[in-house]
């Protein structure tokens, strides 16, 4: 897969093309759902796969306080595009200007002149340009004007009929909920960052963690102890993974996620790592001192085997 981080990056020759275009957080099974669609269009009518998504929520240029953390970090992103089989990706940064195109301006400046798009697949939701004026009814009169056909994509629902979306899995991933987020996903959610130096408390009690840097890209779940994953370059891990600020101890009070791996011992630090997040075996709780942390440390160890099937 070939990305472009910006429109003057493309080729003048690019195209003809099959484009989808949205923000893509989380890469969800519907947005590879659509990826799938727009791969067949494509590859039937002989035209180059593309999906356009920007590199911020527009919420970050607009009002930064209310911008929701990002499932995924831009890197992933790319790589999940690129694992659902899309043959181009373009990364347009969410600027001012962009933002301040009209819906007849984005069409010609991205979908015709840059992409040479014959066929742009949407959902029924889809808005484009200035304050968001341009709907699915106005695509599609652009599309007669400029010769491209707008294909309508449905949503895609869960085994339980919850509509797919990266909504509903930042609200579950809020309340811990990593399985029903990963039936979601297509996978288990997951943060990747490197290994700092902690308090060492870990060690100390016979639980040596690596400890995730404060710059953690993906979504952190609520806090608890959780079952789950952690690789190191190619090599996966299992691990019993801790997210708070570890209340039986005072003074700590930033959210850290720490994982301690169950069958090896190894210097991560400074090595850039992935935790995946399988179950949620309980909250986080303020212990009676060391033997009680001790204690119910040894037995979350135990259910993170049974959960893992080790």
């Amino acid at each position: 897969m070939t990305t472009y981080w910006a429109l003057e990056e493309i080729p003048e020759n690019f195209g003809p093309s099959a484009v989808t275009i949205g923000k893509f957080d989380g890469v969800h099974i519907g947005h590879v759902e659509i990826i799938r669609q727009l791969d067949d269009i494509a590859q039937i009518r002989g035209l180059t796969a593309t999906v356009v998504t920007f590199d911020r929520h527009p919420a970050a240029l607009f009002r930064p306080e209310a911008k929701p953390v990002e499932i995924t970090g831009m890197a992933r992103r790319i790589e999940l595009i690129e694992q659902a089989g899309v043959h181009s990706n373009l990364v347009l940064p969410f600027t001012h200007e962009l933002a301040a195109l009209s819906p007849r301006d984005f069409v010609t400046t991205v979908l015709v002149q840059a992409l040479h798009a014959q066929v742009v697949l949407v959902g029924h939701d889809f808005r484009f340009g200035s304050h968001a004026e341009g709907d699915v009814d106005r695509l599609k009169e652009f599309g007669v004007e400029y010769g491209f056909e707008v294909i309508l994509i449905e949503d895609v629902s869960s085994v339980n009929g919850m509509r797919v979306s990266s909504s509903a899995i930042r609200v579950l991933m809020g309340e811990g909920d990593v399985e029903t987020a990963s039936a979601l996903l297509g996978r288990m959610p997951a943060v990747r960052a490197a290994v700092v130096h902690g308090a060492k408390r870990g060690r100390e009690l016979g639980y040596p963690t690596a400890n995730l840097s404060q710059e953690t890209t993906g979504l952190i779940p609520a806090d608890g102890v959780y079952a789950g994953w952690l690789t190191d370059n190619g090599t996966r891990y299992p691990a019993a993974i801790s997210v708070g600020s570890n209340p039986t101890f005072e003074g700590i009070h930033l959210r850290t996620v720490e994982a301690f791996l169950l069958d090896a011992s190894l210097d991560l630090y400074g090595h850039v790592v992935v935790v995946e997040f399988a179950s949620r075996l309980r909250g986080m709780v303020a212990f009676d001192g060391i033997e009680a942390l001790m204690d119910q440390m040894a037995s979350d160890v135990l259910d993170v085997r049974k959960v893992l099937a080790l």
